[in-house]
């Protein structure tokens, strides 16, 4: 048998141990659940913006305040009125910030509780005498009250410290009887719920989901950028065609005019004058149909930068760069799919989520396990007539200890092992679903280094081209003069040195987007844009 001093100084150390422990609890499991679930509990890092990259140190920029009037802009400047103005991307900044409060949901199974119960209450009614002969009639007030602290460890350990204090006035006694106690009780989870790797997985489960709505902003940020530069060089293109088509369109009214002069003098006859009217109509509707898409290609474009003021939809854009071959040399296509194999946001979110599932089978393994806690209590009271002598009489000898096991299982566990096997299944999907990834982004890659080989080609093919047929052009208007070639060879030949030119342009536009979308696929073109986004660091599968 415990001795009672041996008891009092046992409960004392426990009593004031679990003080101290409750009390620095908001600091030790803050630590504590930092180390094992990976990092502080910063704000997720949903930043976008450009720095410069030419100085040693770098330096932010702010978007370009933008004056009223005609939109002049660069393609750097465009990229960023995007990522400052973009409402699409506005919507999408907030997904990490939406989806780090469940970490904090998560956090707040650790948070220490505090609970109060306050009760009173009367009772009257009859009982036997105490001489066993008849009834007597008794009136019983109560009140209580009861306070505890509560706090949940990582551990699977529970520490709740409970203060009390109990009234009771009875007719039958003359005075009022007091009872006041201080106790602490403590759980803690033996086989299931054991351990900060199953208490934390959670929290871990919930900060990996905020990595991955990073990762899908960094994705959704390098769609954006790639876009604005597309567009950017459509609108180019665009712009650029009309001029062609207009050029073209002047050259076809002076075959006109020239035909014209040529029949009134009898050197050629008026059937010569439909293959030109009829050139110079086709030059006109070709116009009609450049300048639709170049208001078109505006108002896609106006629609990603939204510069702010007012009149959004009826500002011009003057482009500052106009499409010019950049003087880039690949590197082998097998660095770009190295590259792409750790930058890519589809693959790091992949492996995020067989992270997470390895996560999951933890927690469901440890669910396979039976409930069993051992808990014990200790407590401390005193009795009296006065609520101030009850308070000091806990230091007393009266005493009340307990411990002991709970224990559950389900017999067949059904539940647990549905769990277990579906967390087994899961996992092994996202790894099969990671291999198929890996190989359709390597097929991206590659099919985009050969665009991009494929245009630059075309772009020397297609300057020869537009030269022969300048030529072209030039010869056969001269044989018309002399009376060797006819009005619809010119026109063909005015046609073809149109659809050329403008092919010379497409030409190199395709390559400058297919340059784009190389980078794009390879997960590089933030950090050649010099921007900085979220999901910057890859996932590393090895570390876990």
């Amino acid at each position: 048998m415990m001795s009672t001093r041996c008891y009092h100084r046992l409960l004392q150390f426990f009593a004031v141990g679990g003080l101290l422990l409750v009390a620095a609890s908001c600091t030790l499991v803050e630590e504590r659940i930092d180390r094992t679930a990976g990092g502080p509990n910063v704000p997720a890092d949903t930043a976008v913006h450009m720095r410069l990259e030419s100085s040693g140190q770098p330096e932010e920029i702010a978007a370009p305040k933008v004056p009223p009037g005609p939109l002049k802009v660069t393609i750097t400047e465009a990229i960023l009125l995007c990522l400052e103005n973009n409402r699409s991307l506005v919507v999408q900044r907030l997904d990490p910030s939406i989806q780090q409060t469940f970490e904090d949901q998560e956090r707040a199974v650790f948070d220490p509780a505090i609970y109060a119960d306050v009760s009173a209450g009367r009772v009257k009614g009859e009982r036997l005498e105490r001489s066993g002969s008849g009834t007597e009639d008794f009136t019983t007030d109560g009140a209580e009250g009861i306070i505890s602290l509560e706090q949940y460890f990582p551990t699977g350990t529970t520490v709740a410290l409970e203060a009390g204090t109990q009234l009771n006035d009875a007719s039958l006694y003359e005075d009022i009887f007091y009872t006041n106690r201080l106790g602490m009780t403590v759980t803690q989870a033996l086989l299931r719920g054991y351990g900060t790797e199953v208490n934390l997985a959670r929290l871990q489960q919930a900060r990996l989901d905020t990595r991955m709505s990073e990762y899908e902003l960094r994705g959704f940020t390098e769609f954006l950028v790639a876009e604005v530069e597309r567009t950017y060089w459509d609108y180019a293109l665009a712009r650029r065609q009309i001029e062609i088509v207009e050029e073209s369109l002047k050259v076809a009214r002076q075959q006109l005019n020239e035909t014209r002069e040529l029949i009134a003098v009898g050197r050629l006859a008026k059937a010569e004058l439909a293959a030109v009217q009829a050139e110079v109509a086709l030059q006109e509707q070709a116009l009609i149909e450049a300048r639709t898409k170049k208001e078109s290609m505006r108002l896609q474009l106006l629609r990603l930068l939204n510069p702010l003021g007012p009149g959004l939809w009826q500002r011009e854009i003057d482009l500052i760069h106009q499409p010019t071959l950049p003087e880039i040399k690949l590197e082998v296509v097998e660095l770009h799919v190295d590259v792409s194999m750790r930058m890519r946001p589809i693959l790091n979110e992949a492996r995020l989520e067989i992270l997470r599932g390895d996560l999951e089978l933890v927690r469901t393994q440890n669910g396979l396990l039976p409930l069993m806690d051992l808990f014990i209590t200790l407590g401390k009271s005193g009795y009296a007539n006065s609520f101030g002598e009850s308070v000091r009489n806990i230091d007393k000898d009266s005493y009340d200890a307990l411990a002991g096991v709970n224990f559950h299982y389900p017999v067949f566990n059904r539940d647990a092992r549905a769990r277990h096997q579906r967390a087994l299944l899961s996992r092994d999907q996202a790894q099969k679903a990671l291999e198929n990834l890996s190989q359709l982004v390597e097929v991206d890659v590659r099919t985009a280094y050969i665009e991009v080989n494929r245009a630059k080609q075309q772009i020397a093919a297609s300057s020869v081209t537009r030269m022969f047929d300048e030529q072209k052009l030039r010869t056969e208007t001269e044989k018309l003069r002399v009376g060797k070639s006819t009005s619809f060879v010119v026109a063909q030949a005015q046609r073809d040195l149109l659809v050329s030119r403008i092919a010379e342009v497409r030409a190199l536009a395709s390559y400058l987007k297919a340059l784009i979308d190389l980078y794009r696929q390879d997960g590089s073109l933030l950090e050649r844009r010099g921007i900085v986004a979220p999901g910057r660091e890859p996932t590393n599968l090895s570390a876990k």
